[in-house]
C-alpha cells in the first residue's frame, strides 16, 4: 500500500488545457473514486498517476516522493483498463502469470501468487480456460486478478465495468467492494456512472471540466455538495433544480417564486439575490394534503418498481420535477398531485453555482 498525492497538477495538450492545477491527497488503504461526465479529464488524471501521460505541471508523489519522471513500469503500480486487454491464445494462468514470468520471478512463487488471486476472485475452476470461454465478468476478474498477483503500491481502474450488462455491473461491485476489504490496497477507480462512486468510495472526487469540484465521503457530497454541479451530478435521479425569483421579507425569511406560487423560507441571506436555484432532491418532496400544499403538479408519467414509485411531474414554468415515494402509489396521467417541499432539506444556490443555504429549522408557506 501506499500514499499518493497531486500537487497542484496540470495537464494540456498543445494550447489546449485540460487538467486545471488538480490538489489530492489518497492516504494508503483508501478506496478513492474519481468521478465525473465524459471529456471531464478523470482518465487524464488516472493516466499521469500511471505514468502514461506526462506531468505539464506540479507534482505526483507516491510515498512522499516525486516520480514526474520515473517511467510507468517502475512506479509499482497496477492499472486495470475498461477493455479486459487479455491474451486470447492463453490460459487465464498464463494471462496472470505473464507480467511476473516477465520479471524472471521464481516460478514457486509465480504460482503461489495467481493461486491467491484465482482464490480471492473465484477463478480457481477457469485457471485452464482461455478468455473465449469466459463470461464479460470472468474476463474483467482475470484482468483484476492479474494486477493483484503484481502486489502493486496502489490499484488503478479506468472504467472497468462499463462494458457489462447492468446486472454483471452490480454483481462486480459487490466483489470490488469485497476485494478491497480482503487485501486492504489503496485504489483509485475512475467512473461515470455515480452509482458507482456512491457504492465503491471511501471518498469521491467530483470533477468537471478539468477541475476538481468537491472531495469527500459520498454521504457529505449528496447531504452537503458546495456547489450546484455536484448538486445536480451526484444522486440518482438527481437534484430537482429551479430557477426562483427571490426577495427579502424580514431579517432572517425570503420569498422565493415557484411555479406561480409563493413560498416562504425561514433562510438568513444577507444580501438576498433577486433570483437563486432552490434544489431538492425527489425523495424530499412530499404528497400532502390540499391545504397544506406547496404546489400541486399534474403527474406525466410513472414508474412503479414494486418497492418505491418514481412519479415525473408537470408545474407551468418549471423544468419537470422528479419525485421518489417509498411502496407502491397507484396513478394515472394527468391526476393532479400536491406536493410540499421539505424546508429542511432545500438548497439554496447562488448566480455563480455555489451555495447559499442548506436546510432550514422550520417550515412556512406565504
Amino acid at each position: 500500500m501506499a500514499d499518493l498525492d497531486l500537487e497542484n497538477v496540470a495537464k494540456s495538450f498543445g494550447d489546449v488545457k485540460v487538467i486545471y492545477g488538480a490538489d489530492l491527497s489518497i492516504a494508503h488503504g483508501e478506496f478513492v473514486v474519481l468521478v465525473g461526465p465524459s471529456g471531464c479529464g478523470k482518465s487524464t488524471l488516472l493516466r499521469m498517476i500511471a505514468g502514461l501521460e506526462p506531468v505539464t505541471s506540479g507534482n505526483v508523489k507516491i510515498d512522499g516522493e516525486i516520480v514526474n519522471n520515473v517511467p510507468a513500469s517502475d512506479r509499482g503500480l497496477a492499472m486495470v483498463f475498461q477493455s479486459y486487454a487479455l491474451y486470447p491464445h492463453m490460459s487465464v494462468y498464463k494471462n496472470m502469470a505473464f507480467g511476473l514470468e516477465n520479471t524472471r520471478m521464481d516460478r514457486a512463487e509465480i504460482r503461489r501468487r495467481v493461486t491467491h488471486a484465482a482464490e480471492l476472485l473465484r477463478l480457481t475452476d477457469y485457471l485452464h480456460r482461455r478468455p473465449k470461454a469466459l463470461s464479460g465478468g470472468q474476463r474483467q476478474r482475470v484482468a483484476i486478478g492479474r494486477a493483484i498477483v503484481r502486489d502493486p503500491k496502489i490499484f488503478l481502474f479506468d472504467e472497468p465495468l462499463s462494458n457489462l450488462d447492468a446486472e454483471l455491473r452490480v454483481s462486480m461491485r459487490k466483489e470490488l467492494a469485497a476485494l478491497h476489504a480482503d487485501i486492504g490496497g489503496t485504489m483509485i477507480y475512475v467512473t461515470h456512472d455515480q452509482v458507482e462512486a456512491m457504492t465503491l468510495a471511501d471518498r469521491i472526487v467530483v470533477v468537471n471540466d478539468g477541475r476538481i469540484e468537491q472531495i469527500g465521503t459520498p454521504l457529505d457530497l449528496y447531504n452537503h455538495p458546495i456547489n450546484q454541479f455536484v448538486a445536480g451530478f451526484i444522486g440518482s435521479p438527481r437534484m430537482n433544480l429551479w430557477d426562483c425569483p427571490a426577495a427579502a421579507v424580514g431579517p432572517s425569511q425570503i420569498n422565493v417564486q415557484i411555479g406561480g406560487n409563493t413560498l416562504l423560507l425561514d433562510v438568513t441571506l444577507d444580501p438576498v439575490p433577486n433570483n437563486l436555484v432552490l434544489g431538492v432532491r425527489p425523495e424530499h418532496i412530499e404528497v400532502a394534503d390540499e391545504g397544506d400544499a406547496d404546489f400541486t403538479a399534474t403527474v406525466a408519467f410513472s414508474e412503479q418498481l414494486g418497492g418505491e414509485t418514481y412519479f415525473y411531474c408537470d408545474v407551468e414554468g418549471l423544468p419537470q420535477i422528479t419525485i421518489h415515494l417509498m411502496g407502491q402509489r397507484p396513478s394515472t396521467r394527468g391526476q393532479a398531485m400536491p406536493l410540499r417541499l421539505r424546508r429542511d432539506q432545500l438548497h439554496l444556490f447562488g448566480a455563480d453555482g455555489l451555495v447559499l443555504h442548506q436546510g432550514t429549522a422550520t417550515r412556512g408557506k406565504a
